[in-house]
């Protein structure tokens, strides 16, 4: 275990982590009390190719899950019952919860509509327990929204996370100090922040499959093979997070893409698309207030290959007409003639990024020179 008299140990903080259950399917069954009970799906037509946005415990006991094809959780469970998002009606109940954790710590950091961090470190000072916390944040929360929420307590953002999926739904675990290492031992390696599939595959093929075995791999080893994220590896598998909880995350880009129901296959009807979404994302970023020196597109074709091609400038745009100014060429890019395989797309996205506040921009600033950069070729 790590020395109490160490300089970590002194700088434990006393972290919270907050994540609703079953978030948008736990408003629609508040909201129609004939939902509940049922195998409840927020999402996408399983008729096209929606995704599942969330759903509920009932529907999850049939396997389904964030992120699947509507059409495929259909199949799971033929009886569940399909919704389409209201996103005001969630960010409204959003807003409650977000000011429920507030009135304990002004340290809350959320992470989205659904889950946030706060640090309670000061809160404790007068010798209030963080579980005594997390247990009157849970019951405000089922009080004065009707929704549930798991909490998971702990000194540091990792284990506080890990914890509060640990007895969902409607669960509270704590995960002190002296069980860190314990606690975290058996678990898979791809439970810890930070690692993807693809490292579970390459950690796997190093032989380390739980975080133990991670632990034992030696700090060179790790960095040899990841680079700086290696080190992080070797600190989190010793229970070591000295991220801060940060009540202001500073946004990297504003962006919004769309997956069709039918492919599209005209180069026109695929611009007209591409500059209907340059005005929704001017429209986010003047209600921010902010601009972007980066216009990038993302075009997904129906191998599901997946290219983004982008132009940036000195000067940063937020402008409709100078986001649009940047598509043509950008589209033409991405879609080169003579490419029978990328004659169609099935998904469109349009994003700025390398932002500002708006009023450091001069006012004559919405053009650009369009000096253009690659951002790659994913897959």
């Amino acid at each position: 275990m790590p020395d109490p008299h160490s300089k970590h140990c002194a700088e434990l903080r006393k972290v919270i982590h907050v994540d609703m259950d079953a978030f948008f399917a736990a408003v629609e069954q508040r909201d129609h009390p004939e939902l509940r009970g049922q195998p409840v799906i927020v999402g996408g037509d399983p008729a096209g190719r929606g995704v599942v946005a969330t759903c509920s415990y009932e529907a999850r006991r049939f396997g389904i899950h964030s992120a699947m094809t509507a059409a495929r959780a259909r199949s799971l469970c033929p009886r569940a019952i399909f919704l389409r998002p209201r996103m005001d009606a969630y960010r409204e109940t959003s807003r409650r919860v977000m000011g429920i954790l507030r009135c304990y710590t002004p340290l809350v950091e959320p992470l989205s509509l659904d889950e946030a961090f706060l640090d309670v470190t000061a809160a404790t000072t007068n010798g209030v327990l963080a579980v005594r916390i997390a247990r009157e944040i849970r019951a405000r929360i089922e009080r004065e929204t009707g929704l549930t929420a798991s909490a998971g307590v702990s000194y540091n953002k990792l284990l506080a996370k890990l914890a509060s999926d640990w007895r969902k739904p409607n669960g509270l675990f704590v995960v002190p100090p002296e069980r860190g290492l314990a606690f975290l031992a058996p678990l898979p390696v791809g439970k810890l922040h930070g690692v993807g599939p693809a490292t579970v595959k390459k950690l796997s093929a190093m032989g380390i499959h739980t975080v133990l075995d991670l632990r034992n791999a030696s700090r060179e080893i790790l960095i040899a093979q990841f680079g700086k994220v290696g080190l992080w590896f070797y600190e989190v598998a010793r229970g070591i997070d000295r991220r801060p909880v940060q009540p202001s995350r500073q946004r990297k880009s504003v962006g919004t893409e769309r997956t069709f129901p039918e492919n599209l296959a005209d180069p026109k009807v695929m611009l007209a698309t591409l500059q209907q979404m340059a005005g929704q994302v001017s429209d986010h970023l003047h209600t921010l207030g902010l601009a972007g020196r980066t216009v990038s597109i993302k075009a997904r074709f129906p191998d599901f290959a997946t290219v983004t091609r982008a132009h940036t400038d000195a000067q940063a745009i937020w402008r409709t007409e100078a986001i649009s100014a940047c598509l043509p060429g950008l589209l033409a890019k991405a879609i080169p003639a003579g490419l029978p395989v990328h004659a169609s797309v099935r998904l469109l996205g349009v994003t700025v990024s390398g932002l500002v506040n708006v009023e450091a921009v001069p006012p004559e600033a919405g053009q650009m020179n369009l000096l253009e950069e690659v951002i790659g070729f994913l897959r």
